[in-house]
């Protein structure tokens, strides 16, 4: 990143050095032809007062352009970093559960195999894309959930309702897995009874809106949010006064909403 920044920065020097090489000798030529003529002195002034104007508004706006451009890159590389900090712990607790499936239930345990592996593939290539398609996310999360339907062993209710207007919609992706995968960490996995997680994605027309709430054991003491504050981050970078973002609890149940305005 330091190189590529150094590489632009030798090239924008460069090229404003021509720019008033150029305009130096443009000056030179005028002040030659009019110095001599007294009255074509105010002239050559007037030409002269137009051409610092040209170059340093030519100046400003090759600046702030190439301002603009740092400040996107640098936008564009923690996108990058967040992403990759998307924590992985639903993974290995897979794997974990897969090493006692293997010997009990070897059909179930290469399902479990199969499914894994898509969302893992999606995890590493598509996960690192700056936007995928709505229906990519939703297939993502549907996958999520098939997959805990087949690892645990207890009754819990889940809800997942679709209403899609256009699955082409581009999104940042793996935003709605941390809501998800908080849902039944926090949720489905501490539970012994009656838990549910109840999720509905709807879009219209550029408007994407991605409901999920959940019971939880008000008893058990959770981990610091730092897929939250992943979350948060990543919306203000990627969609700027463009997306709205709320969660609640009350009682024994969690709810958050995220509207996105793509």
């Amino acid at each position: 990143m330091n190189l590529k920044f150094l590489n632009k920065k030798k090239l924008f020097t460069l090229r404003n050095f021509r720019i008033l090489l150029g305009v130096m000798g443009i000056i030179i030529v005028l002040f030659n032809d009019f110095f001599g003529k007294k009255e074509g002195f105010v002239e050559f002034l007037l030409l002269y007062f137009i051409t610092v104007c040209v170059v340093v508004f030519h100046w400003l706006f090759v600046n702030i352009r190439f301002i603009i451009n740092l400040k996107n890159e640098k936008t564009k590389t923690e996108l990058m970093h967040l992403q990759s900090q998307i924590n992985p712990h639903f993974f290995f607790n897979m794997l974990n559960n897969l090493y006692g499936l293997v010997d009990k239930d070897s059909d179930k345990a290469k399902q479990l195999i199969l499914k894994l592996s898509d969302m893992m593939r999606y995890s590493i290539y598509e996960g690192q894309k700056e936007r995928v398609t709505l229906q990519q996310e939703i297939d993502f999360v549907r996958n999520f959930i098939k997959l805990h339907k087949m690892r645990y062993h207890k009754n819990i209710t889940i809800t997942f309702d679709v209403s899609v207007e256009d699955e082409t919609l581009k999104i940042v992706p793996l935003l709605f897995i941390i809501l998800v995968e908080n849902a039944f960490k926090h949720g489905v996995e501490v539970l012994r009874n009656n838990a549910f997680v109840n999720i509905f994605i709807n879009s219209e027309e550029a408007q994407v809106c991605f409901k999920i709430e959940n019971n939880f054991d008000i008893d058990e003491k959770s981990e610091t949010g730092i897929g939250l504050e992943n979350l948060k981050r990543r919306l203000i970078l990627a969609y700027p006064k463009k997306h709205d973002f709320t969660h609640t609890i009350q009682q024994d149940m969690y709810s958050a909403k995220l509207t996105l305005n793509v």
